[in-house]
């Protein structure tokens, strides 16, 4: 496996979007997560998807704000983030995962390859 490499972070006013990019030659063949620890929080699981995008998760905080997709041919993972709060500032990260459940998200520590993130800063 390779380290994912994200983009896409940025400076975004209160409520506006980003979009966050994850690629990594062969990701194809992995389930993903997205994942944010902002200061003084617990580390937490944004959102993921397993390898043909037929289940997807997403943390209660973001539920009908975020969307997680994939785009196999590229190698690619997204995150496009809608209405932000400036308590979302922190950096974002992907991991890959050879694991998967119906019901949830993989446990943290079944992340294989974690990438060097992308800040996101919600300010005015």
């Amino acid at each position: 496996q390779v380290q994912p490499v994200e983009s896409g972070g940025g400076l975004v006013q209160p409520g506006g979007s980003l979009s966050l990019s994850c690629v990594a030659p062969g990701l194809r063949d992995y389930a993903v997560g997205w994942f944010r620890q902002a200061p003084g929080k617990e580390r937490e699981v944004v959102s993921c998807i397993d390898m043909n995008s037929a289940v997807w998760h997403y943390a209660d905080s973001v539920k009908g704000r975020f969307t997680i997709s994939r785009d196999n041919s590229k190698d690619t993972v997204y995150l496009h983030m809608q209405a932000l709060t400036s308590e979302e500032t922190t950096v974002y990260s992907c991991e890959s995962t050879s694991y998967f459940y119906t019901n949830s998200c993989p446990y943290d520590n079944e992340y294989d390859i974690w990438g060097q993130g992308t800040q996101v800063t919600v300010s005015s």
